[in-house]
């Protein structure tokens, strides 16, 4: 395949774009791969591309060959196929960002019913840090390519209003700006308004240099569906049992022995934690 003719590929929202072998090594790169595997990996795509390829061929392609190799680099380039089988029910990720957010110096609680003006609000991650509480409502989609449309924070915003009128009434004025927080990505109209608004918008790639990919990398948070080295059901048992992040599991690895993992494996998939959540740098 010639790389100066531009290939149109087909991402999972059915939007048709040119190839990028820049963006392709760019992820490959993150995953911590080397130079020779990465242009391995790169050769074999170039190879089997074709007009209107989907990018879950593509990423299904490059994610054999990083397993193959290191189980580690395939965890790393998972990652964001990792928060949607969190799902389906989106409550696992709440849990999920309750635990970024504690890595991150606040408590929370999943679920608090507050009270508004002129209703309760049951709130998915309720944040506590240094005398201030923000509201942290979660939107999880399972299906690539779908994106939080402006009525999501439209509805939020009016949820937070109702809920600061009972507070300030109460003689309250310790909220923050409220979050919203998606798996996938903000519409440009969903942005707009919630700059404009006041609301804290953090999704895949959003805001830039803090989003929740970038958090996720720099803090080390891995959901425990990262692990190439577990069987859903087996990662299921361990949501099931509050242990949403790989770095708590490595903490409580006695939940491996609960279910029936041998000690040769439990050995491998606590390795791929520790390189994975470079729990030997914290």
């Amino acid at each position: 395949m010639d790389d100066t003719q531009p290939i149109i590929i087909t991402k999972a929202s059915g939007e048709q774009v040119d190839f990028s072998y820049e963006k392709l090594r760019a992820s490959l790169q993150h995953t911590g791969a080397g130079d020779q595997l990465i242009e391995r990996i790169i050769r074999t795509v170039r190879n089997e591309l074709y007009p209107g390829i989907s990018t879950r061929e593509i990423y299904n392609r490059a994610f054999a060959m990083l397993r193959k190799d290191t189980s580690v680099f395939a965890s790393k380039y998972k990652l964001k196929n990792a928060i949607f089988e969190l799902g389906p029910t989106g409550f696992p990720f709440e849990k999920f960002i309750g635990a970024v957010l504690r890595y991150s110096g606040y408590e929370n609680e999943i679920g608090k019913v507050v009270p508004g003006i002129c209703v309760d609000h049951e709130i998915d991650v309720f944040a506590g840090k240094n005398g201030t509480v923000t509201l942290v409502e979660c939107k999880f989609h399972s299906e690539q390519g779908r994106k939080c449309d402006v009525k999501i924070p439209l509805y939020i915003h009016s949820r937070f209003l109702d809920i600061d009128g009972a507070w300030k009434k109460n003689g309250k004025n310790n909220l923050t700006e409220p979050w919203v927080v998606t798996n996938t990505r903000f519409t440009s109209d969903a942005r707009e308004y919630g700059q404009c608004a006041g609301l804290y918008l953090l999704s895949w790639d959003h805001p830039k240099e803090n989003s929740l990919k970038e958090r996720i990398d720099r803090l080390g948070l891995y959901p425990v569906t990262s692990s190439t080295l577990m069987t859903k059901r087996e990662k299921q048992f361990l949501l099931d049992k509050d242990i949403v992040l790989c770095r708590d599991l490595y903490k409580e690895s006695f939940m491996l022995d609960h279910i029936g993992i041998s000690e040769k494996r439990k050995k491998n998939i606590l390795r791929e934690i520790y390189e994975l959540c470079n729990i030997n740098h914290s």
